[in-house]
Parts: C-alpha cells; sequence; structure tokens
C-alpha cells in the first residue's frame, strides 16, 4: 500500500485504461479523484459503474469517457445526468443490467472467462449485447447465458478511514464496492480521515490493507454526493450543476470545480 496525492493517484491511470468507480448513484462517490483525472486530461477511459452519478457525469462531459457500462446513469431525484444525455450519441454504450455486471465481477473474480447464469434468457437484451452467448449446461441440457468476465484495470473507491496499514472502511451502502475491489487488477481508495488503526464497528465494512494499493486523504471527497454519517447529499449543489448544464455552461462550471479542488 502507498500513500499518494491525488494528482500522484490520477497519474497512475493511463488514457484508455478501464475504470471502476465505487458508491452507489449519488451515495460516496469518488468525485475528487475524478476531477483529478480531468485536470490530467485523461482520455478514451471505459468507464464500468453499478449505477454512474455526478462524478461520471462530470467525467462523460469533460470527453475523459469513450465507452460506458452501467446500469443507470443520473442524479436519482435531481433528474437524468445531463451530460451524459447530451453526449449519449458519442459514446459507446454497452447494456448492463445488475445480473451481467455481477456476473461478469464474479467471473473476473474467480478467474474464469464467463459466468453461467439464467439472466437474459427470453428476452431481446442479447441482440444489444453479442458478447454474452447461449451455453449449454453440460449435466442439466439447460439452456444458460454466458456473461463475459468484466477485466477492470483501477477500481476507485472512496472511504472513510484508513489506517498507516493500509486497512479502509466504507460504510454499509457498498453497492458492489466489495466485488470491484476484488475483480480489479489496482485499487484506489480517497478517505475521509487517516487515523492510526481503524476500529471494527457494526456500522461499517473494514476493507483489509491487501485489497488496496493506494490511500488518498482526500476530504469532502465525496461531495456534493454524500458521505454517510459525516455529510449529507449536497441537494442544492448537485441543482446547480443540472442548472448550468442544461444551460449550456458546462465548461465553466467545470473550470469553478477545478479550481476550487
Amino acid at each position: 500500500m502507498m500513500m499518494m496525492t491525488l494528482a500522484e493517484a490520477a497519474a497512475l491511470i493511463p488514457n484508455g485504461a478501464t475504470i471502476a468507480l465505487g458508491g452507489v448513484t449519488i451515495y460516496r462517490r469518488p468525485v475528487a479523484f475524478a476531477l483529478a483525472l480531468i485536470r490530467q486530461k485523461r482520455h478514451s477511459l471505459t468507464l464500468v459503474n453499478f449505477t454512474a452519478g455526478y462524478e461520471s457525469d462530470l467525467l462523460v462531459g469533460a470527453e475523459c469517457v469513450s465507452t460506458v457500462r452501467s446500469v443507470y446513469f443520473g442524479l436519482e431525484s435531481f433528474g437524468l445526468a445531463p451530460m451524459f444525455t447530451q453526449r449519449a450519441s458519442e459514446l459507446t454504450i454497452l447494456e448492463e443490467t445488475e445480473a451481467s455486471i455481477v456476473m461478469g465481477l464474479r467471473a473476473q473474480m474467480a478467474g474464469v472467462g464467463f459466468m453461467p447464469s439464467t439472466a437474459w434468457i427470453g428476452t431481446d437484451l442479447p441482440r444489444l449485447r453479442p458478447d454474452v452467448k447461449q451455453v449449454i449446461d453440460p449435466y442439466t441440457g439447460e439452456t444458460l447465458m454466458a456473461f463475459p468476465a468484466i477485466q477492470i484495470d483501477y477500481a476507485i473507491l472512496h472511504g472513510l478511514e484508513a489506517d498507516t496499514h493500509g486497512n479502509v472502511t466504507l460504510n454499509n451502502n457498498l453497492g458492489i464496492d466489495l466485488e470491484l475491489i476484488y475483480a480489479a487488477e489496482h485499487v484506489i481508495v480517497t478517505v475521509e480521515k487517516l487515523v492510526d488503526q481503524v476500529c471494527k464497528s457494526t456500522d461499517h465494512v473494514v476493507i483489509p490493507a491487501p485489497g488496496v494499493d493506494v490511500i488518498v486523504h482526500a476530504p469532502n471527497g465525496a461531495y456534493p454526493t454524500s458521505c454517510y454519517p459525516l455529510y449529507p447529499i449536497g441537494g442544492e449543489a448537485l441543482m446547480q450543476y443540472v442548472d448550468a448544464c442544461n444551460a449550456g455552461e458546462f465548461e465553466s462550471y467545470l473550470a469553478e470545480q477545478l479550481a476550487v479542488c
């Protein structure tokens, strides 16, 4: 495990990499890290999310992303993700569902090329994803779908605390954070606080040090998404973002965020 600054950690990610962002919708998202990637003008990234939100929309708006794989892309009660909505036609979008994301990650974690499932049977989804093949269960003869492993170069998460040993705590709203940690080639975690030793608690989950490659101290690094129990969603800030994008002022909004981050 290494301690790095945001700039140093973002510099690890090359153009064209596949990155996965932790958190769920507008909860505990690695916003500060997304801004660091934008500052370094990364491009041609493949973005993997269970649910993509504000941080992902910033990356799309800044033209850092070429391919999106996500079950959902939006801001919950604050509406659709404005820059994704505007630029969707410029992106390669791989259709995903909860099942396809989870099965792809399970295959990667298991070190196999695909994970079989009954998901998508009887739907038109395979027409949109010709890489998802039908296979026959050799034991039962049942037709199954084979979801290919999802290979991730870097998983980036935002956590509550990290200690000097490299252990990290996340709150219990995990999404697929645990799967990302064990499926990704490299794991970067930004955290609110640095402590001598993290404590076990039913209020959070401890990620052991061997699962983390880089830790970055980034207070308020999830804002304006929430980081329970430290701070809630910045509703007014998200509304300002949506209004700026709808008014065609994304570039000026982004410049302001980069100036203060």
